[in-house]
């Protein structure tokens, strides 16, 4: 069974998702929205998409798709997702879900209220290596109890205060366009905190530039994570228990080696290479819950989005940064 995606946006993410749909023989990517034809026909010659809509309402206006993949600014998932599944369209939303968790709770209303499909695009969740470091902690529990998780993930951006990442107009800084990886990580692996401390560098547009943060667990396991804009702090994590200890040596979410080192001092290391850019295995998934009948998916369900998004409302409540669709 071809499922018949629709890609709705066409800036970077779209055409990274393009690229990887074309790696999947039993998904069709049929139609493309932007605001501008001109732009949705040049997305279309780029990547071989027959149908070319010049909005995003004639877009989730098309019956021929199965599901529409919500690749716009943080700040326009909800008008966005809304529209595609009033439309009667299933939703794969980019992350995160939504700009706050009020917003992600009135997005997940619909599409219960509608029965139709809608998950968060963590697309790191569902990459090879993920079901290896599942199957160290949990399965083979290699390392023992885990007490810790550390993660790191930065970028070095210009300031540009007209760049996304700066705007808080479309939900800039480092929490929601960096940060939430290493949070959804915790999150996959021992769940919300019971406990935050945490710390933030406002830029000059007042968003998170530099954020970091301490999870603490009732079981006393701790989950330290970093995330920036200004500092290329690195891209690895280290996941650590009573018996060794995991290392994600380098961009932990691309398939770069991993080391499991022992405590009586033996180490394995292992990579998992994939080709493309990573979104083809979310994508993947979607399409088996479709074929299943499924409304959300069993790996990022809704519920968790929307507990992520309450944890990044208390951290930005704490920092002082707000959105101007928030006021």
């Amino acid at each position: 069974m071809t499922i018949r995606w629709g890609i709705l946006g066409t800036g970077e993410i779209a055409r990274l998702v393009a690229d990887d749909l074309a790696l999947l023989p039993d998904a069709a990517l049929t139609a493309v929205g932007s605001r501008a034809q001109q732009r949705a026909d040049a997305f279309g010659d780029t990547f071989d998409v027959p149908r070319r809509h010049g909005s995003y309402e004639a877009l989730v206006s098309d019956p021929d798709l199965d599901v529409i993949h919500v690749a716009t600014p943080h700040s326009a998932h909800l008008k966005h997702a809304t529209m595609a599944l009033e439309a009667g369209h299933a939703v794969l939303c980019e992350k995160p879900l939504a700009l706050n968790a009020a917003q992600a709770g009135r997005l997940i209303e619909t599409a219960r209220r509608q029965d139709q499909f809608l998950m968060e695009a963590m697309w790191t969740r569902f990459l090879p290596v993920m079901d290896d470091v599942h199957r160290l902690v949990h399965e083979e529990q290699a390392l023992g109890d885990v007490h810790l998780l550390r993660a790191d993930i930065g970028v070095t951006q210009p300031f540009d205060p007209d760049h996304r990442l700066f705007d808080p107009a479309l939900g800039g800084g480092a929490l929601l366009d960096l940060g939430v990886y290493p949070m959804a990580f915790a999150f996959d692996l021992f769940g919300p905190p019971a406990a935050i401390s945490s710390s933030a560098v406002l830029g000059e547009t007042g968003v998170d530039e530099q954020c970091a943060a301490i999870f603490r667990y009732d079981d006393g396991t701790q989950a330290v994570w970093h995330a920036s804009v200004r500092a290329d702090a690195g891209r690895t994590c280290v996941l650590a228990g009573a018996e060794g200890r995991l290392h994600g040596t380098r961009s932990w979410w691309k398939g770069a080696p991993f080391e499991l080192t022992r405590h009586d001092g033996t180490t394995d290391s292992w990579a998992r290479p994939y080709a493309g850019n990573g979104y083809q295995f979310e994508a993947a998934h979607v399409m088996t819950c479709l074929r299943e009948g499924r409304t959300e998916s069993p790996v990022m369900p809704l519920d968790e989005s929307h507990a992520l998004l309450r944890t990044t409302d208390a951290l930005r409540a704490e920092w002082g940064v707000t959105y101007p669709q928030e006021s």
